[in-house]
């Protein structure tokens, strides 16, 4: 008689106490892509909109065409917060001097001049409300905050103001989006939506 081989559990890995550290999201085998870790848990990102692909893409690449030579952008890169904290922007504006190794996996968030989160549905919460606290902690002077309203991009502005250690909002932005921190841009927001849903006059 024959024994049908028993389906094998998948094995998930168990945190040490204290929850894992950013130098784990190194050394940890089998991780998805894009793996984050938000206080000492790790952050699995579930499949990703069309919205979020086409807004990502875009700020990556306007940003690199506007940014001062000082300036590097990147997409999806994390960044050390502390030792617990470890997040992925989505896109982030750096001070070039702390590109030194093209292996290397992470860049310090002293290093970072503006974050950029594209909202998914399954992150609301955590681009809402716990990266915004923790990127102001750690003194990220900007955040923009990408958010998908009937398939067309909204961007929420924060600038950290110094006496409080808080992000304070400085404009909500619809079809154009014109700051002139952390250096001048001026982009055309309905870029970011699809051609046959721009030219839909519904």
């Amino acid at each position: 008689m024959s024994i049908d081989p028993e389906a094998s559990e998948p094995r998930w890995a168990v945190p040490p106490e204290g929850g894992w550290t950013a130098d784990d999201l190194d050394t940890l085998p089998n991780l998805p892509p894009h793996t984050e870790l938000i206080d000492g848990s790790l952050v699995f990102v579930g499949p990703q909109t069309l919205f979020h692909t086409r807004a990502v893409d875009f700020f990556n690449w306007q940003l690199q065409s506007l940014a001062p030579p000082e300036l590097e952008v990147v997409r999806e890169f994390t960044i050390d917060i502390d030792r617990y904290n470890r997040p992925e922007p989505d896109v982030i504006v750096i001070g070039g001097d702390v590109i030194q190794d093209p292996d290397q996996t992470r860049f310090p968030a002293e290093s970072v001049r503006l974050a950029i989160e594209v909202v998914s549905p399954e992150s609301r919460s955590r681009d809402r409300e716990t990266k915004p606290v923790k990127y102001a902690r750690a003194r990220i002077p900007h955040y923009w905050r990408v958010e998908n309203h009937d398939g067309r991009a909204v961007v929420y502005v924060f600038e950290l103001e110094p006496a409080t250690g808080a992000y304070t909002s400085t404009g909500i932005f619809h079809d154009r989006m014109k700051v002139s921190v952390p250096f001048p841009v001026d982009l055309d927001l309905t870029a970011i939506t699809p051609r046959r849903r721009a030219a839909d006059p519904q």
